[in-house]
């Protein structure tokens, strides 16, 4: 089984840490691979960088099922492009935090998301609606932590997360913790074992769950949908990203 791991993202430090977790987690067998971008923005902090992170992410997971990928995770929270990247595919496409819904809801009654910038809670309570976890969501708190700070230790950034972790679980009376940033993967089994609270990442629970899927026999539904977009010219720039056309970039 192979899957492919795309941090939409260009931090190459930031793609090598989830590489890691990702690995870390995959079972005997399973080769994972992840990749980011060549172009781009370097975080993902606002609606803006979501679209513009958009092309590059899609022209990878385009590339991976000639390269014989057969599932594919989008490594932020915001899962930008997610519906997109299931019509090119036929495999399993998971966001990480709609994986992260799912796994916390089947262990807990109620989580908290701990966010990176204020900016960015209104969008993860549009994906709890979205995704039909709104009943489930305590809250989503901000850390005030930029995403490039996670991958600085003198920032002071885990600690931050670690003070609105206990916070959620004191005030929220959150069950479980869901990390709503690619870059907190990290911090995940320590706060588990410092608060005795079930703190999930998204990058793991989508490896594991994209594994199931894959053993399942479990291919995307081309049905209506996530059916594959019809064959049409682009202009410009986007000309060779245009439905029929072959991958411009391969999965390597």
């Amino acid at each position: 089984m192979r899957i492919l791991v795309v941090n939409p993202n260009t931090t190459a430090s930031m793609t090598a840490t989830i590489d890691h977790a990702a690995r870390t987690v995959a079972s005997a067998g399973t080769e994972v691979v992840t990749l980011n971008p060549d172009k781009g923005p370097v975080s993902i902090e606002s609606q803006y960088d979501s679209a513009y992170c958009v092309p590059g992410m899609l022209e990878l997971i385009c590339a991976g099922e000639p390269q014989g990928f057969d599932a594919y995770v989008i490594a932020c929270f915001r899962d930008p492009g997610l519906e997109a990247a299931r019509e090119i595919v036929s495999g399993p496409v998971l966001g990480i935090a709609e994986a992260a819904m799912h796994a916390a809801s089947l262990v807990a009654t109620g989580f908290t998301i701990i966010s990176t910038l204020p900016r960015s809670v209104p969008v993860q309570y549009a994906l709890a609606r979205k995704y039909g976890f709104a009943h489930h969501l305590k809250k989503v708190r901000a850390a005030g932590v930029p995403v490039l700070e996670l991958e600085d230790p003198r920032s002071g950034a885990a600690d931050k997360v670690k003070r609105e972790v206990e916070k959620a679980i004191a005030e929220d009376g959150a069950e479980a913790i869901l990390l709503g940033c690619a870059g907190m993967v990290e911090l995940a089994h320590r706060l588990t074992d410092e608060t005795g609270v079930p703190v999930l990442d998204g990058v793991t629970a989508a490896v594991r769950m994209a594994e199931a899927l894959v053993g399942l026999g479990v291919r995307t539904s081309k049905a209506g949908a996530y059916a594959e977009p019809r064959a049409k010219p682009y202009t410009g720039a986007f000309a060779a990203a245009a439905p029929g056309k072959k991958p411009a970039q391969a999965a390597e």
